[in-house]
């Protein structure tokens, strides 16, 4: 029996839930965005209304202003928003207990059990969140979970889109390669390039092809535009293995020299560190990401010898992949460090230099630290580094609002 899989997505979630919140602001050009005093000033979502006026999720606030000068932005209310995604969650819990997140406003609902007809569920759940809680989702309905999704995307707002084995390839083998789930715009601009643009091209691409080309990740994208994703929807309240643990952060003013980021990627790393002795892990790879001025962004990632949750380790390795890679031809906007690939090393090659020896003492020395903070506060202790002057050394208290953990 094929799967019954629904995807919800709320519309324009943070906006809508303002605009429900304050009524005189629901027939005006609404975005939901960051504090452009402290440069976290993109957009994060807007209303229909704002949306004709070509503002876009993720552009700085300034230049939606540019466009949209009578455009009211509001600073985000997460607290509010977890209420009214909690009160979703709620209704959809009425139909199954297999529920995935996907963020506060996305979910995977797996109806299989329910029986019946699909779409069907899926329309009282859409108009019982309109009802109930007074905002709107539009519903994807398929055998397999990026389909479903598809299919959410596919109609907005407020709609119900059904893909059935039947009519796939009218509906989602026609569309661009950038609408399958998880095909970024990088691996986009690489299928063009080699003549693949729809989604129904990927999927009748040559697998060895792709591969060569794309990866393993090549392979699992190949695999969900041939509709074979079959991944299950987990259980309400099960996770995934963390994959990754990272802070980005972007400073008050740009960063331009290397004491700068050295200062922010001690921060970082600290932050970084402190989370991933919290759930006893140790990575082996370390990642940064680097914006600058223009907002040019970049990538990149080392191996580390030894598994590792040292802050200085991690800082360390940062620091070298900028110094790297960097060639300061702008000033730095934002940096972010993650660590992944964890894991532990079952047998450790000690060494005549006592390398490892020293980074077990740090081990230690470092959860010891952790435990003063849990008791005394975040405060209690710094790196010395942080007592310099400078306009980033403030920014620590707002680092752990920037995390990030991939699964």
């Amino acid at each position: 029996m094929d799967r019954s899989i629904l995807h919800i997505d709320c519309n324009k979630f943070y906006a809508s839930v303002e605009c429900l919140k304050n009524p005189a602001i629901r027939l005006k050009p609404v975005a939901v965005g960051g504090s452009a005093e402290e440069r976290h000033g993109i957009i994060l979502t807007k209303n229909e209304i704002a949306k004709h006026f070509g503002i876009k999720t993720g552009e700085p606030i300034t230049e939606a202003k540019r466009k949209c000068p009578q455009l009211i932005v509001i600073e985000p209310d997460f607290p509010l928003y977890i209420k009214f995604s909690n009160a979703v969650r709620a209704i959809i819990a009425e139909y199954s207990d297999y529920i995935e997140p996907f963020g506060l406003d996305e979910n995977w609902v797996d109806i299989t059990r329910l029986g019946g007809s699909s779409e069907k569920a899926a329309n009282e759940i859409r108009e019982k969140i309109k009802r109930e809680v007074g905002i709107t989702v539009s519903v994807g309905v398929s055998w397999n979970k990026t389909f479903a999704k598809f299919g959410s995307d596919y109609k907005k707002p407020d709609a119900t889109t059904v893909i059935t084995k039947e009519n796939y390839k009218e509906i989602v083998w026609r569309s661009p390669c950038g609408n399958l789930l998880y095909l970024g715009p990088k691996t986009e601009q690489k299928l063009k390039a080699y003549g693949i643009n729809t989604i129904g091209e990927l999927a009748l691409a040559n697998s060895g092809f792709i591969s060569a080309t794309l990866g393993k990740n090549g392979v699992a994208l190949q695999n969900s535009a041939r509709g074979l994703d079959m991944a299950e929807v987990r259980r309400a309240g099960e996770s995934s293995a963390v994959k990754s643990i990272g802070n980005s952060f972007t400073t008050p003013k740009d960063m331009c020299t290397d004491n700068d980021v050295k200062l922010m990627l001690t921060l970082l790393a600290d932050k970084v560190s402190a989370r991933m002795r919290k759930q006893s892990l140790k990575g082996k790879t370390v990642v940064i990401t680097v914006k600058d001025s223009q907002f040019v962004s970049f990538t990149r990632r080392c191996p580390l010898l030894n598994y590792t949750c040292v802050s200085s380790e991690i800082r360390n390795a940062a620091l070298k992949l900028f110094r790297e890679n960097y060639l300061w031809q702008f000033p730095v906007r934002s940096i972010g460090v993650a660590v992944c690939d964890f894991g532990c090393d079952s047998a450790v090659q000690l060494d005549f230099y006592g390398h490892v020896q020293k980074e077990q003492k740090l081990e230690r020395l470092e959860t010891a630290v952790d435990n003063i903070r849990l008791r005394y506060g975040e405060d209690a202790l710094k790196c010395a580094l942080l007592y310099r002057e400078s306009p980033f050394v403030n920014a620590s208290s707002h680092i752990d609002s920037a995390y990030t953990f991939r699964r």
